[in-house]
């Protein structure tokens, strides 16, 4: 599947996955206005046994495919 990678260019390291691009309207909007700002990113061909830096493409795919996005969240930083 292709699929399209936007950064939020107001909150560092959250990512919005589209499955077309520039068509943002699958995406909520009160979920746009908290992203902020997007920059195209990447262009990708998305299967399930690509490896990605941060997340499962088994799980984006599927939210892809039942939302028409999928929102990739900033690293949560963890107390030693």
């Amino acid at each position: 599947m292709q699929c399209f990678v936007y950064k939020s260019l107001k909150k560092e390291f959250l990512y919005l996955y589209t499955a077309s691009k520039d068509d943002l309207s699958n995406v909520p909007e009160e979920l746009l206005t908290n992203l902020g700002p997007l920059e195209l990113v990447m262009e990708l061909d998305l299967t399930e046994d690509r490896k990605l830096a941060r997340e499962d493409a088994c799980k984006v795919l599927s939210s892809l495919n039942t939302k028409g996005y999928f929102v990739q969240l900033p690293p949560t930083n963890k107390a030693s």
